[in-house]
């Protein structure tokens, strides 16, 4: 996935709210404000004075004329922090047949209507193949060594979703959760359950019901984000952990 504009760097003043973001152009000194493109809590990525890349735009439509897009981290490391990022990369490599573990199907749809007022994100399927439903989760929390976690709060929407995925394996269906690490500077990947234990129990559940729980690294630059290497996911009971 390749940005549409070219980047160009700020300092981050703060983010105010859930979609909105005040920033110093490095380049000019002008305080611009910016969407932020993404409801989360951010953990680690909101503090003032961080280096981010802003992309600009000139769509009449757009009421702002940047979007916040990559936060720079230390020792040359990025984090992506738009949380529309990982369908569209996921669904790229999907079609491309780069992710190894549902690389053998040809049909890949978006959005597709499933279980109780849910949406899967990818419907995959193949002549001779059991259908694979494959839900897309964005992460970009690290807070110690080079583990990822998620979710960064908590997070009841996911946690139906584990419950919509069992529901597919036990109708005999593949069902799969794929976590994209939006960040380059972790090796793996854990639930965050002091954060979230009603979705680490979720989690747990769902892997014991047979849930494939994949997760994928990226590379990221300031021309785009793609999908990396495959990360190892704790294999402990993360509902447990204190």
């Amino acid at each position: 996935m390749r940005f549409q504009t070219e980047l160009i760097p700020a300092r981050l003043i703060r983010r105010y709210n859930r979609f909105l973001t005040d920033a110093e152009l490095m380049e000019t000194g002008e305080v611009v404000r910016a969407h932020c493109p993404n409801p989360g809590s951010m953990m680690g990525l909101k503090e003032p004075g961080l280096r981010i890349w802003l992309e600009p735009n000139d769509d009449p439509k757009k009421k702002l004329k940047y979007g916040w897009r990559l936060v720079e981290l230390e020792d040359g490391h990025w984090s992506g922090i738009d949380t529309s990022v990982p369908n569209r990369v996921v669904g790229e490599a999907l079609r491309a047949g780069t992710v190894a573990e549902v690389a053998e199907y040809s049909k890949i749809r978006a959005e597709v209507k499933y279980g109780t007022n849910s949406r899967v994100d990818f419907l995959c399927s193949a002549e001779g193949l059991p259908d694979a439903y494959v839900e897309v989760k964005n992460v970009h929390l690290r807070r110690e060594d080079d583990w990822a976690e998620f979710p960064d709060s908590i997070t009841k929407r996911g946690a139906k979703h584990l419950a919509e995925l069992s529901k597919m394996v036990n109708a005999g269906h593949r069902a799969i959760m794929l976590y994209l690490v939006q960040r380059t500077d972790c090796a793996r990947l854990k639930m965050a359950a002091d954060l979230d234990p009603d979705y680490a129990a979720a989690f747990d559940a769902a892997r014991a019901s047979g849930v494939e729980m994949l997760c994928y690294g990226t590379k990221i630059d300031t021309r785009g984000v793609e999908i990396g290497s495959a990360l190892p996911i704790d294999a402990a009971l993360q509902s447990t952990i204190d």
